[in-house]
């Protein structure tokens, strides 16, 4: 078992890929902002869960990077609602997303 084979990763990495795409839409104003923050919280939960299962043998490390991974959750899922709020996502595109 890797963990690619891991559902929450399956998962996050899905949704990071579809924020990827959607973001494509997003006006150039944006580039350096919305679009990239979203895209870098997004992937931040791929990559916190990847280094999890690395560390699992280490309880506190464990925890620690799931909760980093929790937190950039958090984070994508506030700046889905700067995106629906700012007119870039319909509102069924946001709740497919959130």
């Amino acid at each position: 078992m890797d963990y690619r084979d891991l559902i929450s990763y399956k998962k996050a990495y899905y949704l990071a890929m579809k924020i990827f795409e959607v973001s494509k839409s997003f006006p150039a104003e944006e580039k350096y902002s919305l679009i990239d923050q979203i895209k870098r919280s997004s992937r931040s939960v791929c990559s916190n869960i990847g280094e999890a299962y690395r560390k699992r043998r280490y309880p506190a490390h464990f925890i620690s990077k799931l909760s980093d991974s929790g937190a950039e959750n958090t984070e994508t899922q506030i700046w889905l609602q700067f995106s629906k709020d700012c007119g870039y996502l319909s509102d069924t595109e946001y709740h497919i997303l959130n």
